[in-house]
C-alpha cells in the first residue's frame, strides 16, 4: 500500500505554483478588464462630446486602442488557460511551474498593454517593470536549474509575483478583492498546448 503522505512535497509545491499561477491570471484578467472599462468610458465620452449619444451615434475606437484591448484579452485568455491546465492535472512540480511561468508571461504582456494604454506615467511604468520581473523570476523557477522544486527560486518567484500585484494595484489596474468577470479559456488546441510547452 502506498504511503498517503508520500506525495506531500508535491502537494506543497503544487499549492505554491497554483497560488502564483492564479495570481498572475488574476492580474492579466484585471488589466484586461481595466483596459476594456476605460476604453468604453473614453468611447462614451467621445460620443457625448460630439453629440453622438444624443444622435444615437457611437464614437469609434481607434485601431491602436483596439489592438491594445485585443492583445490584453488574448494575454488574459492564455493565462486563464495555464491555470485551467494546472487545475485539471495531477501535481507535478516541473509542469506546475511551467503553468506558473506561462501565466506570469501572459500577465507581463497584459501589463505592457496596460502601460501602452496609460502612457509612460510613473506608476504604469513601475507596474509593467514589476510584471516583467515576475515573469523572469517564474521562468527561472521553471527552468533547467529549478524545474519547479528549487526552494530559493520558487521563493523569489513568489516574492516577485506579490510585488507585481502590489505595483498593479498602485497603478490602478486592479483592486484588492476585486470581483472580476470570468475569463473564457476558449478552445485549447494542440497549438496552444504546444505554445504552453505542456
Amino acid at each position: 500500500m502506498s504511503d498517503p503522505k508520500g506525495n506531500e512535497p508535491e502537494q506543497t509545491l503544487r499549492s505554491s505554483h497554483a497560488t502564483r499561477t492564479r495570481s498572475a491570471a488574476s492580474r492579466a484578467a484585471a488589466i484586461c478588464h481595466y483596459i476594456e472599462r476605460h476604453g468604453s468610458a473614453e468611447k462614451h465620452e467621445a460620443g457625448t462630446a460630439e453629440g453622438g449619444t444624443a444622435a444615437g451615434v457611437t464614437a469609434e475606437v481607434g485601431p491602436a486602442a483596439k489592438e491594445i484591448a485585443w492583445k490584453a484579452a488574448h494575454a488574459a485568455r492564455v493565462a486563464a488557460q495555464a491555470f485551467a491546465v494546472l487545475s485539471e492535472s495531477a501535481p507535478a512540480p516541473a509542469a506546475d511551474s511551467r503553468c506558473a511561468r506561462n501565466a506570469a508571461a501572459s500577465a507581463a504582456q497584459a501589463a505592457q498593454m496596460g502601460q501602452l494604454h496609460d502612457g509612460d506615467g510613473e506608476l504604469s511604468v513601475a507596474a509593467c517593470r514589476a510584471a516583467v520581473h515576475a515573469s523572469r523570476a517564474a521562468a527561472e523557477a521553471a527552468g533547467a536549474q529549478g524545474l519547479g522544486v528549487n526552494e530559493t527560486l520558487n521563493a523569489s518567484a513568489d516574492a516577485a509575483e506579490a510585488a507585481a500585484v502590489a505595483a498593479a494595484e498602485e497603478a490602478g489596474w486592479m483592486r484588492p478583492g476585486q470581483d472580476l468577470p470570468q475569463v473564457s479559456t476558449g478552445l485549447r488546441s494542440p497549438e496552444i498546448m504546444s505554445m504552453l510547452h505542456l
